[in-house]
Parts: structure tokens; C-alpha cells; sequence
């Protein structure tokens, strides 16, 4: 039987990035760093993946990487979605890695596992496992369209981009034009990119690359919404201690107290699942099932969470200086990141073989 628990080096691992991230990434130091022009925390970055070595989790030790499996990169993505980090883990350490392993494309591997080369898949954040994306005209060697809603983008040294002759292609971020679009989650932000005759380097064939890229991302963004859910549910329970109405704690109000049982269920569910997925995808067993099943399930429980957590601290969570408005627009971009949760929700069926009513 799969043992879903955290293992001691997990926990280990989860000690050592919270601590790091208290320093790094404070409420204030985050709001702030949204209304600049570089919403990426690019200390934060280099302190997680060459200080801890952390953007080489998935790749293996022969390619520079650290061999880990994907349990452990939940375990980062759990502690970045409790920061909404802004920091390009996600885009940079799965999705274009995953992409990369693939296609076996060992040189680049490695420089993604440094970190000191920040990769991004260029296909729409919306995209799901199995869904449509979109490819450029490949000509002569040369890439020529456009790509709208690629995450992280304007943060990427490198772009993975998918042509119309079947390949993926490596493509310096300086060869096109970037243009940040508005992005609904600003410590996650969203561009265009334009190619206009960019010389690209085939490392494989997209289809293939692209369906394991999102899978994984799918997987591990759920175990980000476990953060996500989880920091919510907990501010909120020591809010409610300490704030009083009728000289007694609100949290003491049983109506209030059925919400919080109540979410405090679904955040449990949602740990199982999000676990569930990271191990699928770290033993290759069942994985496109239970990744399903971990989307279906993450992002109306990581909306709630954050929706909760804003009613229940009333006036102080409409405030900007609070943080609370940060995790609710990364839990509703999140929840449509990879698929929506119907979109899930018709792959489990296809895939278990259950109609739709």
C-alpha cells in the first residue's frame, strides 16, 4: 500500500524552505515586489536553487540534477504556495523540466538544475493535460507566431516552444519579444511571445513533451493549493482566537465554528489528494487518474479556503496592506490553471470509464 505520510528527510526539507522563505518572502516584502517591475523575487530564487539546489529536485543526479522524485518537489510547492512566492519554481523546475526529461536534452537539463537558467514552456498556463496548444510556423529553421498566456515568461532565459513540424524547440528569451499581459495573479504574472524569425534549436518532439510537461504541472500545482488552502485555514483560526466581538473570542461563535470544521475537511481531502498525485507521478502508477483526481478536487477547496479566510476577517482582509488578497487571486488563477476542475472532471471519467450524466 502507498504510504502518503511525510518521510523525515521530507519534513526535513519543508523545515529548511519554510525558514527560508520567512526571510525571503514576508507579506509586506510580497505586496510590494507585485507593484514594482520585477515581480520576481530573484533572491529568493537564486537562495532556493543554489543555495538548496532545490531547481534539480526532478532531474537525475548524472545531469546535474539531485535525483529526488516528485514527493519532494510537492513538498517545495506546498511551502511556496503558503508564501505565494513569487518565484518561477513551478514553470521553471517542473513544467520546463519535465519537458526537457522528455526529450532527453541533457545539456539544458543541467543549466534548468542549476537554476541559474530560468526555462519556460511556451503554452498557455490554461492548457490541460491532453488539451490543444497552440505551435508557430516553423520555417527554414526559423520560428515565426505568437503565444499568449505563457506564465512566467518575462523570468525565462529560455523558452521551450512548439512548432508546426511536430518538434519542441530552444529559443534564447533574447531572440523574441516579450510583452507582460494583465495578469489576474500578480506574483505569477503572464506575457506574450512574439517570434519573428527566432533561431530555435530542436530538442525533441512536442507532442510527447508537452503532454508530460502539463501532467506534472497539473500534478504538483495541487500540492501548491494544499499551500495555498492550508495557509488560509490556519491565519484565519489564529485571527479568530484573538479578535473579540462581545467581549468573547469570535472563533468561540459555533456558526463560525461549522465553517471552520467544515474547511478544515476539505483542506484534509485536499492534502490526500494533492499527496496522492505526487506520489502517482514519482512511481508512475496511476498517475493521469489521480492527477485528475487531485484537480477535480484542489481548486474549489483552495478558492473556498481563500474566500473563508477573507470573510472571516472581515474589514482587515479588504485591506491591501493584508495579505489575504495575494492568496485569494492565486487560488482563482490556480483554478484555472492546467484545465478547470470540469475540465478534470471529464478526463476522470473518460479515464475510469464512468459517462458524464
Amino acid at each position: 500500500m502507498t504510504d502518503l505520510l511525510y518521510s523525515e528527510e521530507e519534513e526535513a526539507l519543508r523545515a529548511a524552505v519554510r525558514d527560508l522563505l520567512s526571510d525571503h518572502c514576508d507579506a509586506p516584502g510580497v505586496i510590494a515586489r507585485t507593484e514594482s517591475d520585477t515581480p520576481h523575487d530573484a533572491a529568493a530564487w537564486k537562495a532556493l536553487t543554489e543555495g538548496m539546489g532545490l531547481a534539480g529536485l526532478l532531474v537525475p543526479e548524472e545531469l546535474g540534477g539531485q535525483g529526488a522524485s516528485h514527493r519532494e518537489a510537492a513538498v517545495v510547492l506546498e511551502e511556496l504556495g503558503r508564501a505565494v512566492a513569487p518565484v518561477p519554481y513551478l514553470t521553471s523546475a517542473v513544467v520546463a523540466t519535465e519537458a526537457l526529461l522528455a526529450c532527453g536534452d541533457g545539456q539544458l537539463l543541467g543549466k534548468l538544475a542549476s537554476g541559474r537558467t530560468v526555462g519556460a514552456l511556451a503554452v498557455g498556463l490554461h492548457v490541460a493535460p491532453g488539451g490543444e496548444f497552440r505551435t508557430v510556423r516553423v520555417e527554414d529553421g526559423r520560428l515565426h507566431g505568437e503565444l499568449t498566456g505563457i506564465a512566467d515568461a518575462v523570468a525565462a532565459d529560455v523558452l521551450l516552444v512548439p512548432g508546426d513540424d511536430g518538434g519542441l524547440y530552444a529559443v534564447e528569451a533574447g531572440a523574441v519579444t516579450v510583452t507582460p499581459q494583465v495578469s489576474f495573479d500578480l506574483t505569477r504574472p503572464l506575457a506574450t511571445v512574439t517570434l519573428d524569425g527566432a533561431a530555435g534549436r530542436r530538442v525533441g518532439d512536442a507532442e510527447p513533451a508537452v503532454r508530460r510537461a502539463l501532467r506534472a504541472g497539473a500534478g504538483l500545482l495541487a500540492s501548491e493549493q494544499f499551500g495555498v488552502a492550508e495557509w488560509a485555514l490556519t491565519e484565519t483560526v489564529r485571527y479568530l482566537k484573538e479578535r473579540k466581538q462581545f467581549n468573547r473570542p469570535v472563533g468561540g461563535f459555533q456558526a463560525v465554528k461549522h465553517r471552520l470544521a467544515q474547511l478544515w475537511l476539505e483542506v484534509v481531502n485536499l492534502r490526500a489528494a494533492a499527496r496522492g498525485a505526487a506520489d502517482a507521478l514519482a512511481s508512475g502508477a496511476d498517475a493521469d487518474v489521480l492527477v485528475a483526481v487531485a484537480q477535480a478536487y484542489a481548486a474549489p477547496v483552495a478558492v473556498h479556503a481563500a474566500e473563508e479566510a477573507l470573510q472571516l476577517h472581515a474589514g482587515i482582509g479588504m485591506t491591501w496592506e493584508h495579505p489575504i488578497h495575494l492568496y485569494l487571486k492565486r487560488a482563482k488563477a490556480d483554478s484555472i490553471a492546467f484545465g478547470t476542475a470540469g475540465v478534470h472532471r471529464e478526463a476522470l471519467g473518460a479515464l475510469v470509464d464512468v459517462q458524464a450524466p
